[in-house]
């Protein structure tokens, strides 16, 4: 998903561009959930689309269920996310990347980064091309390294493993052991898939049935008044729970574990765990959530989301067969564990452009991330800055307050990672600005000017922007309730549907216009309140740091700020701010040498 952003983006920009895959067959493939979106996550699909990328158009075409996250609460930590036909998906991804005008698709393994040195790169080599398995050289001004589970990739399903980085499709080796030649610090982590059921052998009445919204919001700001994707007919989803006797079953086989018994060192993803995982963790909790969610119109394949596991098949069929609902369930592909090579983000500027290698950028599960979505806002981000760098302009980089990719970015690059990262509402400071409804008043604008985003996007966002401005003027000179109608707007209790019978006009907008004007109105004290925090951070952003900075020189930073800066690298003041155990004394010693 990284791949496909990256190699759009590069192409549309218009720089002949050639994507190397493994296997053209899976292009897009959604290889563990078949949704896309979720919280945070849905933010930074809506984020790519403004960019002028791929995966909001993607899904909104393959979609077969689609809900808001969190509708109850505020609308900072509301977010979209849809379930997929994932054979669609992966087939439309396809479609899209080999019918792109000026990008060429390759079935090879690249197995080495080629580079020179060269006097004027800032880190003194410079990318040249890549070489692939069966010995063929491709020349390149810029590369963009998107490895996904596969460099060194290694699946395990109880005592069996497989040198793989999906199953039944081969790792990526060779590139790992080259990288590391050339300097690049590589760790390992994991993460894990669980078993596909087939429908037709589950008792869905002993489940509660979770079916979507009745009105689609697309995710493309493209598709907004597209009566066609909003009325769709949608399938449902389906919850059941584990039991004490699922977690006594896996307890009992712990030590057949490949992840308890040694066998896995990478460190698997916190915040979406194993099922062996959890009975560990949380001994005294008596069920977990099982999520039943179909992978697709055309098949049987239902995803048991909430029982990833590596434990070995026969236990794998006692502990699902222990769930209400599953008791005959009949298991189509076994869960499995994988493990693979990762490269430490903290060598990567903030364009993603690698810190040992000019031209190289690195995106996706290569970079420590875990998910489709930060895969595609950094794909996408990565694709602009290589394009950015061949015309020799300043790259992209996305602040923390107009983006959950910049605080995607900024947290790898600035902080690293030692385990899969996974994106949240709660990482970003300033979360009532980056809601996922004005993804496109914030970005459309870098989008266009990098080349992406198309005039008629602009020229929809301007005219969404006016009308927007239209209804609240419209609320302003009406009364509501006996109240100014824009002031009543700002009550908690008031929604700007329950005010169409007593002001009709209202109707006339768009849903996407009434739902822009009225969070603008009703949180319109926080969103000025954060704007002033926002200001304040961006005085230490703009005071830059040079590349060769030498810290050694600044006097009064303690030894342990020294270390940890001249390891990051910070390109500014407000990055170096963030750096994990960096001491507020220290930063005002550096501003102040700095600006001396």
């Amino acid at each position: 998903h990284a791949g496909i952003e990256a190699c759009l983006a590069s192409a549309r920009i218009g720089f002949r561009t050639l994507l190397v895959t493994q296997s053209i067959d899976t292009i897009g493939r959604l290889s563990c959930n078949p949704a896309v979106g979720g919280l945070a996550k849905g933010n930074m699909v809506r984020e790519v689309d403004a960019l002028g990328g791929e995966m909001a158009r993607l899904i909104d075409q393959t979609m077969i269920q689609f809900r808001i996250l969190n509708r109850r609460r505020g609308p900072a930590v509301q977010a979209p996310r849809a379930q997929a036909d994932k054979f669609s998906y992966s087939r439309l991804a396809k479609e899209t990347v080999e019918r792109q005008q000026g990008l060429d698709v390759f079935m090879d393994t690249v197995v080495d980064i080629l580079d020179i040195e060269d006097s004027e790169a800032v880190s003194g080599r410079r990318v040249c091309g890549v070489l692939t398995r069966r010995g063929i050289r491709f020349a390149a001004r810029a590369v963009v390294l998107t490895t996904g589970t596969f460099m060194d990739g290694k699946i395990f399903i109880g005592e069996y493993d497989a040198p793989e980085g999906r199953l039944g499709e081969p790792g990526a080796f060779g590139l790992g052991e080259k990288l590391r030649e050339k300097g690049f610090r590589m760790g390992r982590l994991k993460t894990g898939t669980p078993a596909r059921v087939k429908a037709s052998s589950l008792d869905f009445s002993k489940m509660e049935i979770q079916p979507g919204d009745e009105i689609i919001v697309p995710f493309s700001f493209m598709n907004e008044d597209d009566p066609v994707l909003s009325r769709r007919e949608q399938v449902s989803c389906y919850i059941t729970y584990t039991s004490e006797v699922t977690h006594e079953i896996i307890r009992r086989n712990m030590d057949r574990s490949p992840l308890y018994g040694g066998k896995i060192v990478g460190r698997g993803p916190r915040y979406c765990p194993s099922i062996e995982d959890k009975v560990v963790r949380f001994p005294d909790r008596d069920r977990h959530h099982v999520f039943v969610e179909p992978e697709g119109l055309g098949t049987e394949e239902m995803y048991l989301n909430g029982l990833s596991s590596s434990l070995p098949e026969d236990v794998q069929k006692d502990f699902i067969h222990s769930v209400p609902g599953l008791e005959n369930a009949v298991v189509m592909r076994p869960a499995y564990a994988v493990e693979y090579d990762y490269i430490d983000p903290l060598q990567l500027r903030t364009s993603l452009e690698s810190r040992l290698m000019d031209g190289l950028f690195i995106a996706g599960q290569t970079n420590g991330t875990s998910g489709y979505e930060e895969a595609a806002a950094q794909g996408i981000v990565a694709g602009i800055n290589a394009a950015q760098k061949l015309r020799g302009e300043s790259p992209l980089v996305l602040g923390r307050s107009e983006a959950y990719t910049g605080v995607l970015i900024d947290d790898l690059v600035t902080r690293g990672t030692k385990e899969p990262y996974r994106m949240f509402t709660s990482r970003a400071e300033y979360r009532l600005n980056l809601r996922s409804d004005n993804a496109d008043e914030r970005l459309t604008e870098y989008g266009f000017k990098a080349g992406l985003a198309s005039g008629e996007r602009f020229q929809r966002l301007y005219d969404k922007t006016r009308r927007v401005g239209v209804l609240k003027e419209l609320l302003a000179s009406r009364s509501y309730a006996e109240k100014n109608a824009l002031q009543a707007l700002k009550m908690p209790e008031v929604i700007i549907e329950s005010m169409k019978d007593e002001i009709p006009e209202i109707s006339s907008f768009s849903e996407a216009v009434r739902t822009r004007a009225e969070l603008e109105v009703k949180y319109e004290g926080y969103i000025r309140r954060q704007d002033s925090a926002v200001r304040r951070q961006e005085h230490l952003e703009k005071v830059t740091i040079p590349i060769d900075f030498d810290y050694s020189a600044v006097q009064g930073l303690s030894s342990e700020s020294r270390e940890k800066l001249v390891s990051v690298r910070p390109e500014n003041v407000g990055q170096a701010s963030r750096i994990s155990g960096i001491r507020p004394s220290d930063i005002a010693v550096l501003l102040l040498y700095l600006q001396k």
